[in-house]
Protein backbone atom coordinates (compact mmCIF):
# COMPACT_ATOMS: atom_id res chain seq x y z
CA UNK A 1 0.00 0.00 0.00
CA UNK A 2 1.29 3.45 -0.78
CA UNK A 3 -0.77 6.01 1.63
CA UNK A 4 -0.85 9.98 1.75
CA UNK A 5 -0.76 11.42 5.56
CA UNK A 6 -1.18 14.48 6.30
CA UNK A 7 -0.99 16.30 9.72
CA UNK A 8 -0.54 19.99 10.28
CA UNK A 9 1.79 19.63 13.59
CA UNK A 10 4.22 16.93 13.74
CA UNK A 11 7.41 17.55 15.98
CA UNK A 12 8.77 19.76 17.24
CA UNK A 13 4.91 21.45 16.44
CA UNK A 14 2.02 20.41 18.36
CA UNK A 15 1.74 18.07 21.24
CA UNK A 16 -0.35 14.30 21.50
CA UNK A 17 -1.64 14.24 18.32
CA UNK A 18 1.76 15.12 16.96
CA UNK A 19 3.89 12.56 18.95
CA UNK A 20 1.13 9.64 18.51
CA UNK A 21 1.84 10.33 14.34
CA UNK A 22 5.82 9.98 14.80
CA UNK A 23 4.67 6.81 16.98
CA UNK A 24 3.09 5.39 14.55
CA UNK A 25 5.41 6.15 11.63
CA UNK A 26 7.65 4.09 13.80
CA UNK A 27 5.71 1.22 13.64
CA UNK A 28 5.43 1.44 9.62
CA UNK A 29 9.14 2.05 9.47
CA UNK A 30 11.16 -0.71 7.17
CA UNK A 31 7.88 -2.29 6.25
CA UNK A 32 8.13 -3.95 2.90
CA UNK A 33 4.70 -3.34 2.01
CA UNK A 34 4.08 0.20 3.23
CA UNK A 35 4.99 3.41 1.65
CA UNK A 36 4.33 6.54 3.42
CA UNK A 37 4.59 10.00 2.32
CA UNK A 38 3.94 12.69 4.71
CA UNK A 39 2.36 16.26 4.29
CA UNK A 40 2.95 18.22 7.63
CA UNK A 41 4.64 21.50 8.78
CA UNK A 42 8.02 23.33 10.02
CA UNK A 43 8.39 26.43 11.95
CA UNK A 44 10.04 28.56 9.88
CA UNK A 45 9.58 29.33 5.86
CA UNK A 46 10.46 27.51 3.51
CA UNK A 47 9.91 23.43 2.05
CA UNK A 48 11.32 20.43 3.48
CA UNK A 49 12.15 16.99 2.23
CA UNK A 50 13.42 14.08 4.75
CA UNK A 51 14.06 10.53 4.66
CA UNK A 52 12.16 9.41 7.94
CA UNK A 53 13.44 5.81 6.69
CA UNK A 54 13.57 3.88 2.96
CA UNK A 55 10.11 3.57 2.87
CA UNK A 56 8.79 7.10 4.94
CA UNK A 57 9.68 10.26 3.83
CA UNK A 58 8.38 13.28 5.24
CA UNK A 59 7.64 16.91 3.48
CA UNK A 60 7.65 20.12 5.78
CA UNK A 61 6.05 23.24 4.82
CA UNK A 62 7.60 25.93 6.54
CA UNK A 63 5.46 28.67 8.31
CA UNK A 64 5.60 31.66 9.88
CA UNK A 65 5.60 29.97 13.41
CA UNK A 66 5.37 32.60 16.77
CA UNK A 67 4.99 29.26 18.85
CA UNK A 68 5.47 25.51 18.57
CA UNK A 69 2.83 24.53 21.28
CA UNK A 70 -0.03 27.46 20.11
CA UNK A 71 -1.64 27.90 16.84
CA UNK A 72 -3.30 31.19 15.43
CA UNK A 73 -5.62 31.35 12.98
CA UNK A 74 -3.52 32.97 10.55
CA UNK A 75 -0.99 30.15 10.96
CA UNK A 76 -3.36 27.67 10.46
CA UNK A 77 -4.70 29.79 7.04
CA UNK A 78 -1.25 29.76 6.34
CA UNK A 79 -0.71 26.06 6.53
CA UNK A 80 -3.88 25.01 4.32
CA UNK A 81 -3.02 27.83 1.66
CA UNK A 82 0.60 26.41 1.18
CA UNK A 83 -0.19 22.82 2.23
CA UNK A 84 -2.67 22.90 -1.14
CA UNK A 85 -0.04 23.57 -3.61
CA UNK A 86 1.89 20.64 -2.52
CA UNK A 87 -0.74 18.17 -1.44
CA UNK A 88 -2.14 18.51 -5.48
CA UNK A 89 1.51 17.94 -6.61
CA UNK A 90 2.27 14.54 -4.42
CA UNK A 91 -1.02 13.42 -5.65
CA UNK A 92 -0.52 14.42 -9.12
CA UNK A 93 3.19 12.37 -9.07
CA UNK A 94 2.10 9.42 -7.11
CA UNK A 95 -0.33 6.39 -7.37
CA UNK A 96 -1.47 6.66 -3.40
CA UNK A 97 -3.99 3.95 -2.60
CA UNK A 98 -5.23 6.22 0.32
CA UNK A 99 -5.20 9.52 2.21
CA UNK A 100 -4.95 9.33 6.09
CA UNK A 101 -5.37 12.64 7.53
CA UNK A 102 -4.97 13.94 11.29
CA UNK A 103 -7.90 15.97 12.49
CA UNK A 104 -11.05 16.42 10.31
CA UNK A 105 -9.68 20.42 9.94
CA UNK A 106 -7.66 21.77 8.74
CA UNK A 107 -6.13 18.80 7.53
CA UNK A 108 -9.26 17.03 6.55
CA UNK A 109 -10.38 19.14 4.13
CA UNK A 110 -7.44 19.04 1.52
CA UNK A 111 -8.67 15.29 1.57
CA UNK A 112 -12.39 16.33 0.94
CA UNK A 113 -11.65 18.49 -2.00
CA UNK A 114 -9.59 15.78 -3.68
CA UNK A 115 -12.30 12.73 -2.65
CA UNK A 116 -13.01 12.34 -6.27
CA UNK A 117 -9.62 11.09 -6.81
CA UNK A 118 -8.22 9.19 -3.10
CA UNK A 119 -10.40 8.01 -0.75
CA UNK A 120 -9.12 9.50 2.82
CA UNK A 121 -9.58 8.54 6.56
CA UNK A 122 -9.82 11.04 9.17
CA UNK A 123 -8.08 10.45 13.02
CA UNK A 124 -10.43 12.44 15.35
CA UNK A 125 -8.07 13.91 17.52
CA UNK A 126 -9.98 16.17 20.29
CA UNK A 127 -9.75 19.80 19.24
CA UNK A 128 -11.22 18.94 15.61
CA UNK A 129 -14.20 17.71 17.41
CA UNK A 130 -16.79 20.21 18.67
CA UNK A 131 -16.98 20.68 22.09
CA UNK A 132 -15.58 22.61 25.12
CA UNK A 133 -12.49 24.77 23.95
CA UNK A 134 -13.97 27.94 24.96
CA UNK A 135 -11.32 29.66 22.34
CA UNK A 136 -12.41 27.43 19.46
CA UNK A 137 -16.85 28.20 20.38
CA UNK A 138 -17.23 30.76 17.63
CA UNK A 139 -15.10 28.66 15.14
CA UNK A 140 -17.27 25.23 15.38
CA UNK A 141 -20.42 27.37 15.13
CA UNK A 142 -19.06 28.80 11.63
CA UNK A 143 -17.35 25.47 10.51
CA UNK A 144 -20.04 22.71 11.39
CA UNK A 145 -21.45 22.69 8.19
CA UNK A 146 -17.72 21.96 6.26
CA UNK A 147 -16.81 19.71 9.66
CA UNK A 148 -19.76 17.50 8.39
CA UNK A 149 -19.07 17.36 4.90
CA UNK A 150 -15.65 15.84 5.48
CA UNK A 151 -16.84 13.42 7.73
CA UNK A 152 -19.32 12.24 5.91
CA UNK A 153 -17.50 11.65 2.56
CA UNK A 154 -14.14 10.34 4.53
CA UNK A 155 -14.00 6.70 3.78
CA UNK A 156 -13.56 5.84 7.75
CA UNK A 157 -13.66 8.09 10.86
CA UNK A 158 -11.50 6.90 13.60
CA UNK A 159 -11.78 8.35 17.37
CA UNK A 160 -8.61 7.81 19.55
CA UNK A 161 -10.87 6.96 22.37
CA UNK A 162 -14.88 6.19 23.09
CA UNK A 163 -15.22 9.24 24.65
CA UNK A 164 -13.94 11.12 21.96
CA UNK A 165 -16.31 8.82 19.76
CA UNK A 166 -19.32 9.54 21.92
CA UNK A 167 -18.60 13.70 21.56
CA UNK A 168 -18.22 13.34 17.81
CA UNK A 169 -21.76 11.73 17.12
CA UNK A 170 -23.38 14.27 19.39
CA UNK A 171 -22.03 16.28 16.74
CA UNK A 172 -23.06 14.33 14.05
CA UNK A 173 -25.14 11.02 14.93
CA UNK A 174 -25.48 8.71 12.03
CA UNK A 175 -21.91 9.08 12.02
CA UNK A 176 -20.11 5.73 11.35
CA UNK A 177 -16.94 5.47 13.80
CA UNK A 178 -14.10 3.13 14.91
CA UNK A 179 -12.22 3.50 18.23
CA UNK A 180 -8.63 2.99 17.98
CA UNK A 181 -6.76 4.04 21.00
CA UNK A 182 -3.38 5.39 21.45
CA UNK A 183 -0.27 3.51 22.15
CA UNK A 184 2.65 4.10 24.61
CA UNK A 185 6.33 3.32 24.33
CA UNK A 186 6.53 0.55 27.11
CA UNK A 187 10.18 0.05 26.21
CA UNK A 188 11.00 3.87 27.19
CA UNK A 189 8.31 4.50 29.86
CA UNK A 190 9.48 2.50 33.00
CA UNK A 191 8.89 2.58 36.89
CA UNK A 192 12.23 3.78 38.67
CA UNK A 193 13.82 0.58 39.89
CA UNK A 194 14.70 2.41 43.42
CA UNK A 195 11.72 4.84 43.80
CA UNK A 196 13.34 8.17 45.52
CA UNK A 197 12.02 8.75 48.98
CA UNK A 198 11.20 11.95 49.36
CA UNK A 199 9.22 13.62 52.49
CA UNK A 200 7.46 15.70 49.83
CA UNK A 201 4.78 14.71 47.54
CA UNK A 202 5.85 15.14 44.23
CA UNK A 203 2.99 16.57 41.94
CA UNK A 204 3.29 16.54 37.73
CA UNK A 205 1.31 17.77 35.40
CA UNK A 206 2.17 17.68 31.64
CA UNK A 207 0.71 19.27 28.26
CA UNK A 208 0.10 22.73 26.29
CA UNK A 209 -0.73 25.83 28.51
CA UNK A 210 -4.11 25.97 27.19
CA UNK A 211 -7.55 27.28 28.79
CA UNK A 212 -8.70 23.49 28.13
CA UNK A 213 -6.34 22.12 30.31
CA UNK A 214 -6.82 24.38 33.54
CA UNK A 215 -3.55 24.39 35.14
CA UNK A 216 -5.06 27.46 37.20
CA UNK A 217 -7.12 24.95 39.06
CA UNK A 218 -4.21 22.50 39.65
CA UNK A 219 -2.17 25.89 41.18
CA UNK A 220 -5.42 27.17 43.26
CA UNK A 221 -5.81 23.03 44.58
CA UNK A 222 -2.04 22.86 45.38
CA UNK A 223 -2.84 26.22 47.28
CA UNK A 224 -5.27 24.50 49.21
CA UNK A 225 -2.58 22.09 50.16
CA UNK A 226 -0.09 24.14 50.98
CA UNK A 227 -2.52 26.69 53.68
CA UNK A 228 -3.64 23.12 55.04
CA UNK A 229 0.09 22.44 55.99
CA UNK A 230 0.94 19.46 53.13
CA UNK A 231 4.15 18.98 52.18
CA UNK A 232 3.68 19.13 48.64
CA UNK A 233 5.12 20.04 45.37
CA UNK A 234 3.78 20.60 41.61
CA UNK A 235 6.02 20.64 38.28
CA UNK A 236 4.16 22.39 35.33
CA UNK A 237 5.93 20.26 32.05
CA UNK A 238 5.08 22.24 28.72
CA UNK A 239 4.94 25.91 27.40
CA UNK A 240 1.70 27.87 25.27
CA UNK A 241 -0.28 30.52 25.41
CA UNK A 242 -0.74 30.91 28.90
CA UNK A 243 2.64 30.20 30.13
CA UNK A 244 3.64 33.86 31.31
CA UNK A 245 0.35 34.73 33.11
CA UNK A 246 0.41 31.53 35.11
CA UNK A 247 3.87 32.41 35.85
CA UNK A 248 2.20 35.55 37.51
CA UNK A 249 -0.56 33.63 39.19
CA UNK A 250 2.14 31.65 41.45
CA UNK A 251 4.14 34.81 41.94
CA UNK A 252 1.01 36.59 43.04
CA UNK A 253 0.18 33.79 45.01
CA UNK A 254 3.88 33.31 46.85
CA UNK A 255 3.97 29.51 45.58
CA UNK A 256 7.30 29.77 43.83
CA UNK A 257 8.45 27.84 46.26
CA UNK A 258 5.95 24.96 45.86
CA UNK A 259 5.21 25.41 42.71
CA UNK A 260 7.73 25.00 38.95
CA UNK A 261 7.59 26.17 35.66
CA UNK A 262 9.94 24.29 33.27
CA UNK A 263 8.73 25.41 29.77
CA UNK A 264 9.00 22.91 27.38
CA UNK A 265 11.50 20.46 28.16
CA UNK A 266 13.43 17.72 25.28
CA UNK A 267 11.60 14.52 24.96
CA UNK A 268 14.41 12.54 26.05
CA UNK A 269 14.38 13.67 29.57
CA UNK A 270 10.16 12.43 29.88
CA UNK A 271 11.16 9.52 31.36
CA UNK A 272 13.13 10.15 34.04
CA UNK A 273 10.93 13.62 34.94
CA UNK A 274 7.74 10.46 35.22
CA UNK A 275 9.70 8.44 37.41
CA UNK A 276 11.12 11.35 39.90
CA UNK A 277 7.42 12.19 40.39
CA UNK A 278 4.60 10.53 42.64
CA UNK A 279 1.80 11.54 41.25
CA UNK A 280 0.31 13.04 37.57
CA UNK A 281 -2.14 15.48 38.15
CA UNK A 282 -4.59 16.63 35.57
CA UNK A 283 -7.39 19.42 35.53
CA UNK A 284 -7.95 18.93 31.32
CA UNK A 285 -11.83 19.66 30.44
CA UNK A 286 -11.54 17.48 26.53
CA UNK A 287 -8.95 15.21 25.42
CA UNK A 288 -8.55 12.84 22.93
CA UNK A 289 -6.88 10.15 25.02
CA UNK A 290 -4.20 11.74 26.82
CA UNK A 291 -0.73 10.45 25.88
CA UNK A 292 0.97 11.80 29.65
CA UNK A 293 -1.79 10.39 31.17
CA UNK A 294 -0.34 7.24 29.77
CA UNK A 295 3.25 8.09 29.76
CA UNK A 296 2.68 8.33 33.45
CA UNK A 297 0.97 4.83 33.72
CA UNK A 298 3.43 2.89 32.23
CA UNK A 299 5.92 5.09 34.86
CA UNK A 300 3.65 3.83 37.42
CA UNK A 301 2.17 6.80 38.29
CA UNK A 302 -1.13 7.13 39.77
CA UNK A 303 -3.39 9.54 38.28
CA UNK A 304 -5.37 12.08 39.77
CA UNK A 305 -7.75 13.85 37.08
CA UNK A 306 -10.98 15.76 36.17
CA UNK A 307 -13.61 13.81 34.12
CA UNK A 308 -12.72 14.02 30.55
CA UNK A 309 -12.22 11.67 27.44
CA UNK A 310 -10.30 8.71 27.56
CA UNK A 311 -10.74 8.37 31.78
CA UNK A 312 -12.73 5.39 30.94
CA UNK A 313 -10.43 3.44 29.07
CA UNK A 314 -7.51 5.09 31.53
CA UNK A 315 -8.50 5.03 35.04
CA UNK A 316 -9.48 2.37 37.27
CA UNK A 317 -7.89 1.44 40.11
CA UNK A 318 -4.55 3.11 39.06
CA UNK A 319 -5.93 6.63 39.98
CA UNK A 320 -8.96 9.06 41.07
CA UNK A 321 -11.42 10.70 39.11
CA UNK A 322 -12.71 14.76 40.21
CA UNK A 323 -16.29 14.12 39.11
CA UNK A 324 -16.67 17.81 40.06
CA UNK A 325 -14.27 19.87 38.39
CA UNK A 326 -12.99 22.44 41.35
CA UNK A 327 -9.21 22.92 43.10
CA UNK A 328 -11.11 21.53 46.35
CA UNK A 329 -12.19 18.68 44.78
CA UNK A 330 -8.81 18.14 43.33
CA UNK A 331 -7.23 18.99 46.40
CA UNK A 332 -9.60 16.15 48.11
CA UNK A 333 -8.27 13.62 45.87
CA UNK A 334 -3.99 14.49 46.29
CA UNK A 335 -5.18 14.54 50.23
CA UNK A 336 -6.49 10.92 49.91
CA UNK A 337 -3.37 8.94 48.38
CA UNK A 338 -0.92 11.95 50.33
CA UNK A 339 -2.69 10.30 53.46
CA UNK A 340 -2.67 6.54 52.74
CA UNK A 341 0.97 6.11 51.01
CA UNK A 342 0.18 1.89 50.40
CA UNK A 343 -2.95 2.92 47.88
CA UNK A 344 -0.60 5.09 46.24
CA UNK A 345 1.93 1.91 45.98
CA UNK A 346 -1.12 -0.64 44.75
CA UNK A 347 -2.33 2.59 42.52
CA UNK A 348 1.39 2.62 40.65
CA UNK A 349 1.47 -1.11 40.30
CA UNK A 350 -2.40 -0.92 38.81
CA UNK A 351 -1.28 1.71 36.54
CA UNK A 352 1.42 0.11 35.35
CA UNK A 353 -0.30 -2.93 34.34
CA UNK A 354 -3.29 -1.10 32.98
CA UNK A 355 -0.59 0.68 30.77
CA UNK A 356 0.29 -2.77 28.97
CA UNK A 357 -2.71 -2.98 27.48
CA UNK A 358 -2.14 -0.27 25.18
CA UNK A 359 1.35 -0.44 22.69
CA UNK A 360 1.73 1.56 19.37
CA UNK A 361 2.77 -2.02 17.65
CA UNK A 362 -1.21 -2.59 17.85
CA UNK A 363 -2.85 1.01 17.38
CA UNK A 364 -1.03 0.46 13.79
CA UNK A 365 -2.08 -3.25 13.60
CA UNK A 366 -5.50 -2.05 14.03
CA UNK A 367 -5.01 1.44 11.45
CA UNK A 368 -3.67 -1.54 8.65
CA UNK A 369 -7.07 -3.42 9.08
CA UNK A 370 -8.75 0.13 8.47
CA UNK A 371 -6.70 0.94 5.58
CA UNK A 372 -6.79 -2.77 3.80
CA UNK A 373 -10.37 -2.55 2.93
CA UNK A 374 -10.51 1.28 1.28
CA UNK A 375 -7.36 0.48 -0.75
CA UNK A 376 -8.84 -2.68 -2.21
CA UNK A 377 -12.07 -0.97 -2.94
CA UNK A 378 -10.38 2.28 -4.42
CA UNK A 379 -11.96 2.47 -8.03
CA UNK A 380 -14.91 1.63 -6.69
CA UNK A 381 -15.99 4.60 -4.31
CA UNK A 382 -18.63 3.52 -2.58
CA UNK A 383 -18.48 6.65 -0.11
CA UNK A 384 -19.50 9.21 -3.00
Amino acid sequence: MKILMLNYEFPPIGGGAANAHRYLLQQYAGSSDLKVDVLTSAPKPGFFKETFTDNITIYKVGLHKKELHFWRKTEVIEWLFKARFHYRKLLRENDYDLAHAFFGFPTGWLCYRSANKLPYIISLRGSDVPGKNVRLKLDYKILAPVFRRIWKNAAALVACSQGLKDRALDFLPCASIDVIPNGVDLGRFGPAETPEKSETLRLLTVGRLSITKRVDMLIEAVEILHKDDLNVHLTILGSGALEQQLRQTISQKNLGDVVEMTGRIDPEEMPQLYRQSDILVSATMQEGMSNAMLEAMASGLPIITTRCEGTEELIADNGLVAEDANAEEIAKAIRILADDPQARKQMSIAARRRAEKFSWPNTAKQYILTYRPIACRKDNRPWN
